[in-house]
């Protein structure tokens, strides 16, 4: 593995490491300890633990002319296949958290996936994490369920100017991965859950490479998991079990700082060229947020960012020009909704630029990140950040800290 691939993975390793750690360091501090009035869930037997298999078949949209058979095969690229190892964690039913998040369990997981042009897309290998809960249930042993997951995929065959110049989908051997899906969850038995549902999964390497076209796909699932320590009495609905604390409304404060790097296309006066190298990106944003229950937050951010990248050009003698640094600062303000889940959040902006130096840092920016929970107060933060909805921009990898954080700590 490269340099460039280990960079790449930590900050989903340290997600890995961060999504363990805490509960793992909680359960042996209270093992053995009684529950306080009410709640009857031992420290020890927080989670149940599951294994899973799934497969996915997945329909490729037809993006790019190298997907419609503009390849060395000369065949159409529309179908995927993807064998998935997980491994679980969900809360017990009855447990505070588990009233107030009905079936959430989080995990990891590995895959690999297929696509039928082995030469000049590859068979990459995904690792990822994953978050999944409750949205209905339709009988006492089926659920409605939603999931997502988030991590990276390598082993890719990229575009290269010799012998794979076709591939203009993508551009690096590291890419990020994301899934979204809804599934149905049957409860076969104490032991086994079956499991079939849709899902929707997205292949990007955030701007760090050209191209960067992206490869995005609907996938049909079939999956088993085995539950190592789930009782029968846990299969349907039971008793509402430990007393949840009332939800102190209240505003707190988010400081997050982040960094990344990014590449570039510029009008110049040939066409759309891309400028060479990669440029830093840098930035804070300071947040304001209105927690209204333990779901949801809202409130407005102040956005600083630094982008190498910004206002480059080029001349008629195919020079590039990049401004001073003082020049390509600038200073926005954004709305943002949060959606609260165990050990994990994920952050939604709608933005623009109020202080700037003009062209491309005159921008209207929207913001997809995800937090995850190393402390009751601190996180790492893997984020997004796109122009006018479709143009993309460049990743947030950082860290923060939530001042003022009034959140009960539920068992």
């Amino acid at each position: 593995m490269t340099h460039t691939h280990r960079k790449a993975l930590r900050p989903l390793l340290l997600l890995l490491l961060c999504l363990l750690w805490p509960d793992m360091a909680k359960a042996q501090t209270e093992a053995g300890r009684t529950e306080a009035a009410g709640d009857s869930v031992a420290a020890h037997a927080r989670f149940i633990h599951r294994l899973g298999v799934a497969g996915r078949l997945g329909y490729i949209y037809s993006t790019n002319s190298f997907l419609s058979g503009d390849n060395r095969k000369g065949e159409p690229i529309r179908h995927n296949f993807s064998g998935h190892l997980e491994y679980a964690a969900a809360f017990r039913p009855g447990s505070q958290t588990e009233q107030v998040y009905p079936g959430t369990y989080q995990g990891a997981g590995l895959a690999m996936f297929g696509f039928g042009n082995y030469p000049e897309v590859g068979t990459p290998v995904g690792l990822y994490v994953f978050q999944g809960g409750r949205l209905a249930r339709l009988a006492p042993r089926l659920t409605l369920d939603y999931r997502w997951g988030f991590g990276v995929a390598f082993g890719w065959h990229p575009f290269w100017d010799e012998g794979n110049e076709a591939n203009m989908v993508i551009g690096s051997k590291t890419n990020a991965y994301m899934n979204l899906g809804i599934l149905l969850n049957y409860a076969l038995s104490p032991r086994f859950d079956l499991r079939l549902g849709v899902t929707g999964t997205h292949f990007s390497n955030g701007n760090t490479r050209y191209p960067n076209g992206g490869l995005n796909m609907t996938d049909f699932e079939v999956g088993l998991a085995y539950n190592f320590n789930r009782r029968a009495d846990e299969l349907q609905p039971g008793p509402s079990g430990a007393i949840v604390p009332a939800f102190p409304r209240h505003v707190s404060y988010d400081l997050t700082l982040f960094g990344s790097w990014r590449r570039k296309v510029v009008n110049a006066p040939w066409g759309q060229a891309a400028a060479p190298g990669t440029y830093g990106v840098a930035g804070f944003s300071l947040a304001p947020m209105y927690n209204l229950s333990y779901k949801f937050r809202a409130g407005v951010s102040l956005d600083g960012l630094f982008d190498g990248s910004a206002g480059i050009t080029a001349s008629e003698d195919s020079e590039f020009h990049t401004p001073k640094a003082g020049k390509q600062m600038s200073l926005g303000l954004s709305a943002r909704g949060e959606f609260v889940t165990p050990f994990f959040s994920i952050n939604i902006g709608l933005g623009a630029n109020i202080l700037h130096n003009g062209g491309d840092q005159k921008a209207f920016y929207q913001t997809l990140a995800l937090k995850m929970r190393v402390t009751h107060d601190a996180y790492l933060h893997v984020g997004y950040n796109l122009k006018n909805f479709h143009d993309p921009n460049f990743l947030m990898l950082g860290v923060g800290y939530t001042f003022g954080n009034r959140r009960p700590l539920l068992r």
